[in-house]
């Protein structure tokens, strides 16, 4: 029941030029994890009705008074809890169904735990997005329409992502375009109006919002939970699979990581820093375990440095287990975590503790120190497995006394076997663990490994010589660490991007409506530059000339001109469309920002967030003086940024100096309203 045995789809489904679905997601398989996703779904289902008869008796509990009335709903609500109970058991029997994820082939490994996929309902973005595009960007929206549609098959292919490097890449890309959509559609001052609801991958309890950030961070979930599938499908017999598998879970620790640090504030609970924290914990021990396995996979050879290289290994696996199970063990994780990976985490910690314990022993009670050996070497490796050597012993006298050895061997030997019964105790107290045969199979042969070598060398005065085993100091040649996400190696085009560059046209900005502008070129000459990326702005305006007095301002953005869109086009090819036309009239396009902080920005190298209302008193003591400095605004030459320092106005009011566009506008105006009205006017609805 894996993607192994994924029966043969209909042959255009295969073709993806054919566009049936999106790379990356194939809704139609048949497999083991889809179906075990399918259940998942309809798990949710039950617990949000559950949930929601729940909440309605607890209501009803508060307002009845009359005593049998609340008798009766203490009775159905007590049966309630018990069904959401049921159904939150079975919720975790799927996530410890680790079998529908190992790998094909035939291993005697112990397996690995992945993440199901967060369950959504479905959005409708259309309506919503395209009110927004007529209100906001005052554009015909069902040029958007293509658009809107691509964006809602996107998140619906992220629902069935397949089970590779295709599945994580349609998950960045659509996170990706979140991030466009988010600037575009979504401004910080108000509702869309838009609600998502993810289903938490643990509780099944259903999370609903407005905020695209719940969408954002259950799709991070998502690419966590996708990595650790990737992970458990390996093949973890062979190098590259071993390579694949520490991979996948180092990366899988690094999206969830990524997602505590950035989504700080999640409502569902799988998504709190406490669950993350454990999460990114287990996925670091699961790649720490994977490395265990690299170095074994040659096969262990049964002599005295690999010996003590592995046991220090297997105390290394052991370790980062019981800490992971510490973590699970600590409020409020434990009343969430399911019972079965706590479990796990503690089988694991006894399991590879006792291997470590085994390791030791063989290297004391099978190895000798002969004429000839690297004593030194010897004596070096064995003080650095302990902390502290059992008392009356040394590490040089004990590798020389073959009875001491063989003492400190057996007590090895006999922590070893407390270790395995342990785990095997572990696995018998939890039902989910007893069905997972597999793992049964590993711990009893390991068992039966200990006590055959303990039998081997058992002596009739062992219990009159009874040793405690020191604890084995943990070390591997290979520390995990956590790869941060690589979202940049993924492509994803901005589906709007025909609203024009996000710097500009974006939800948190506003500007006037389009504005049609007739004006010709007198002599060639324009009668302003343009500057800027894209797009371009109106610069060093002529108040005078033909553009400025049908109505262009500077600052002003061009968005098209004889109705070609002019929002991606750059200065050059702007000023080349402009040329072109000669002495004819042209139709140019203008957008201004309403705004004053976005225009203050370019220019301002003192601004703050917090000048609004000493901008607009500054205005008004400029045109005070309009009449001083008439005689200096026709002249056509503008002061550069680096000569306003130096202007007659710095002798006026340190203040003006950051405001050298003030004066732009009042040329225009001063034929129509006083400066100080127009001023006030253009900027009355920021204050």
């Amino acid at each position: 029941m894996t993607d192994a045995l994924r029966p043969a789809a209909p042959q255009p489904l295969e073709k993806k030029d054919d566009g049936y679905f999106r790379k990356g997601c194939n809704p139609l398989a048949q497999t083991g994890r889809s179906k075990l996703q399918n259940q998942r779904a309809a798990l949710n289902q039950q617990i949000l009705k559950a949930v929601r008869m729940r909440t309605g008796a607890e209501n009803l509990l508060k307002a009845a008074t009359n005593h049998k009335v609340r008798e009766q709903v203490r009775l159905e609500l007590s049966f309630v809890n018990s069904d959401l109970q049921m159904l939150k058991e079975e919720l975790e029997a799927l996530n410890i169904s680790v079998g529908v994820y190992q790998s094909t082939e035939e291993t005697f490994t112990i397996p690995l735990i992945p993440l199901g996929l967060k369950e959504t309902k479905d959005v409708d973005f259309s309506v919503v997005l395209k009110d927004f595009i007529l209100e906001h960007y005052s554009e015909d929206s069902y040029l958007y329409e293509d658009d809107i549609a691509d964006l809602m098959d996107l998140r619906q292919a992220c629902r069935t992502p397949s089970r590779d490097e295709a599945g994580v890449e349609l998950l960045m890309s659509y996170f990706l375009q979140l991030g466009f959509v988010e600037s575009r559609f979504f401004p910080p001052t108000r509702q869309m109006g838009i609600l998502f609801t993810w289903y938490d991958s643990l509780t099944g309890v259903p999370v609903s919002q407005q905020n695209l950030l719940l969408e954002k961070a259950s799709i991070l979930f998502n690419i966590g939970a996708l990595y650790t599938q990737i992970g458990t499908r390996y093949n973890r017999q062979t190098p590259a699979g071993l390579e694949g598998a520490m991979d996948a879970f180092q990366k899988a620790a690094g999206v969830l990581n990524y997602l505590k640090e950035t989504f700080t504030h999640t409502p569902s609970y799988d998504m709190s820093p406490a669950m993350l924290s454990v999460l990114v914990k287990m996925m670091l021990a699961q790649a720490q375990e994977i490395v265990f396995e690299k170095v074994c996979l040659p096969g262990i050879q049964n002599e005295f440095f690999m010996l003590v290289k592995v046991a220090q290994e297997a105390a290394k696996v052991g370790e980062v287990y019981q800490q992971l199970h510490a973590a699970m063990s600590q409020a409020p994780v434990k009343e969430n975590i399911p019972y079965s990976w706590a479990s796990v985490a503690c089988v694991k910690a006894h399991h590879y503790g006792a291997l470590a314990h085994y390791f030791v022993a063989t290297l004391l009670i099978d190895h000798q120190l002969k004429p000839g050996a690297d004593e030194d070497h010897q004596e070096k490796c064995l003080s650095q497995l302990y902390d502290l050597m059992p008392e009356g012993l040394t590490p040089l006298a004990t590798l020389k006394d073959a009875g001491q050895r063989r003492q400190l061997g057996k007590s090895h030997l006999r922590k070893a076997i407390t270790h395995h019964e342990e785990s095997v105790r572990g696995v018998s107290l939890c039902k989910k663990l007893r069905n997972i045969e597999l793992l049964q199979e590993v711990l009893s042969a390991a068992h039966q490994r200990s006590q055959l070598k303990y039998t081997q060398h058992q002596e009739d005065d062992d219990l009159l010589n009874l040793m405690d085993a020191p604890d084995i100091i943990s070390k591997t040649e290979q520390e995990v660490e956590i790869i941060v996400p690589q979202f940049s190696k993924v492509t994803a085009t901005d589906f709007f991007q025909k609203l024009g560059p996000l710097s500009v046209f974006s939800a948190n900005k506003r500007w006037t409506s389009p504005r049609s502008i007739h004006f010709t070129a007198e002599e060639g000459d324009l009668g302003f530059t343009l500057r800027g990326n894209s797009p371009v702005q109106v610069y060093f305006l002529d108040p005078y000339c033909s553009a400025a007095l049908a109505g262009v301002k500077e600052g002003d953005y061009i968005v098209s001109i004889q109705n070609v869109d002019c929002k991606w086009l750059t200065v050059s090819e702007v000023m080349k469309l402009l040329k072109s036309f000669g002495e004819d009239d042209i139709e140019m396009k203008v957008v201004s920002l309403l705004d004053s902080t976005s225009s203050m920005h370019n220019k301002c190298a003192t601004y703050s967030v917090g000048m609004q209302k000493t901008y607009s008193m500054i205005c008004l003591a400029i045109d005070d003086d309009d009449d001083k400095t008439d005689k200096t605004k026709k002249i056509s030459k503008k002061l550069s940024f680096l000569s306003w320092g130096t202007s007659k106005n710095r002798q006026k009011s340190a203040s003006t100096l950051s405001l050298p566009s003030v004066g732009v506008v009042r040329p225009h105006v001063k034929k129509k309203l006083p400066a100080p009205l127009s001023l006030l006017t253009s900027d009355s609805s920021l204050y």
